[in-house]
């Protein structure tokens, strides 16, 4: 972008956040950077402007940035949930483009604020990781890269594996007071800085090189019921960890708490950023050449997608089917809800700060929504994809399904002292979708690998129970008996 479109970007900026305002969108304190295209996509990669390196990123990069260089995709922004609010634009856009894009970005921001899903989000998320990226890398020097990056393959492949649910945050509040607090039998609190100390005496005895008296290993814990939490219960019940490896999970886990909410909400936060962006745009002064700029620019982002759910589409398409229906009620439901004309963008507002994706498909995806968007479950039958169904409950309750914990399968610690051999036993929550199992057998040794003794996952396959097993050689399987 040249110098005269910078300012005008900056004069545009200005106008469009007084008409968010005007709309009622609240959202914080924004910055906008225009970057270039090599520094938009390291950050695509790593998620975040500062991160820990790990391979796995620059494979994510080289990806990325070959399909913009082909001219296969492109991001046209990256916005950070914090507070301040940090929007990076791409050099590469047009000066419409990236009008579009900070208008889009202040529809997103607006959803990070107010949403209660994010209500827990820290919002000082770059500057931490950036100091979670120095704790790493002194590691890195201390321990061998090597080491670190063996234990962050492992890491990565289960961090998905979390509770970020009130119930969850309540054990890391328990986790957080005993890592910090240690009772005596006379109930007098001492603070210590190593959780698994055994006596108040213990850090001094470090101090001086030499161990505690009573050295012994760290005991299994069984869990007391079924635990979703699989990283925290590895942090904190591993026999094979050591303390920096403990660390280096935990940072692994905080940060994606800190994305998870962003998983939740996919289809709501997208749809509402788009639907912002088209109606801040349309209050703007476009000329003739902008206006049909900016209609291709949108028609290409809602365009539905032929094998996948595109959420800008159905977001967008849901948010404006809500606002019709609370603004032209019908009789029946002006007497039976006592619904009122005119409440549209009212209502909007509401959902925004309620729901996430599952709870906004399973009540606003309506079955004329649904035909209007011509909406369809299919699947391989031989060696061709055909229609299986179009009953509308059954088609959302599929893509509702497909959105329960964020996309992610729900597993369970169930044993952590299984064959009572401090063996790990983990049960899937079973919902009608089976797991990928080349991906089930690549996982199982690097939970080996965090756990250190032999590891057990049971799932259904072909409508039967079985158990997979690691011993740090070779996978098994055997069926359940019934």
């Amino acid at each position: 972008m040249t110098n005269e479109e910078m300012a005008q970007l900056g004069a545009s900026i200005e106008q469009m956040t007084e008409i968010a305002k005007s709309f009622g969108l609240d959202f914080y304190p924004m910055r906008y950077e225009v970057c270039p295209a090599d520094i938009i996509y390291t950050f695509g990669a790593y998620g975040m402007p500062t991160r820990f390196h790990h391979w796995s990123f620059g494979k994510q990069f080289h990806r990325m940035k070959l399909d913009y260089d082909l001219g296969m995709s492109r991001i046209y922004e990256l916005v950070i949930n914090s507070n301040p609010c940090y929007a990076f634009l791409l050099d590469g856009n047009t000066l419409l483009q990236n009008k579009t894009v900070c208008a889009h970005v202040l529809g997103h921001c607006d959803f990070f604020k107010n949403n209660a899903t994010f209500r827990y989000t820290s919002r000082d998320m770059v500057e931490r990781m950036a100091a979670s990226a120095e704790r790493i890398y002194h590691y890195e020097l201390q321990y061998g890269r090597g080491r670190v990056e063996q234990l962050l393959d492992a890491g990565l492949a289960l961090s998905e594996h979390i509770d970020a649910s009130t119930d969850g945050r309540n054990a890391r509040k328990v986790v957080k007071q005993q890592q910090f607090l240690q009772r005596r039998g006379d109930n007098q609190v001492v603070f210590t800085s190593n959780p698994h100390a055994r006596t108040p005496y213990d850090d001094l005895w470090e101090l001086d090189g030499k161990p505690p008296a009573d050295d012994v290993k760290k005991p299994i814990v069984k869990p007391r019921a079924a635990q979703k939490d699989v990283m925290l219960f590895i942090i904190e019940n591993s026999p094979a960890l050591e303390e920096w490896e403990r660390d280096i999970l935990s940072i692994l886990r905080e940060e994606m708490l800190y994305f998870w909410p962003q998983l939740e909400t996919k289809i709501m936060n997208e749809g509402w950023a788009t639907y912002w962006h088209l109606r801040i745009m349309r209050e703007m002064d476009l000329t003739d050449d902008e206006a049909i700029e900016f209609a291709k620019m949108h028609s290409g982002v809602v365009l539905p997608s032929r094998m996948s759910i595109n959420p800008y589409h159905i977001g967008l398409a849901i948010w404006e089917d809500i606002e019709r229906r609370w603004n032209e009620p019908t009789v029946d439901e002006i007497d039976k809800f006592g619904r009122q004309p005119g409440q549209g963008r009212e209502k909007i507002f509401e959902v925004r700060e309620m729901e996430n994706d599952v709870s906004f498909l399973r009540n606003y995806l309506t079955k004329e929504l649904i035909e209007k968007l011509d909406l369809y479950l299919y699947q391989k039958v031989g060696n061709d994809w055909r229609v299986v169904e179009t009953d509308w409950e059954k088609v959302r309750d599929t893509i509702v399904a497909s959105r329960v914990n964020g996309g992610i399968p729900v597993l369970y610690v169930e044993d952590g002292d299984y064959n009572r051999n401090g063996e790990l036993y983990i049960k899937h929550e079973y919902e009608g979708v089976e797991l990928d199992l080349r991906h089930l057998e690549r996982t199982l040794p690097y939970l080996h690998r965090v756990w250190g003794r032999q590891v057990h996952l049971q799932t259904v396959v072909e409508g039967r129970d079985v158990i997979f097993s690691y011993d740090g050689k070779k996978t098994q399987r055997r069926f359940v008996k019934e």
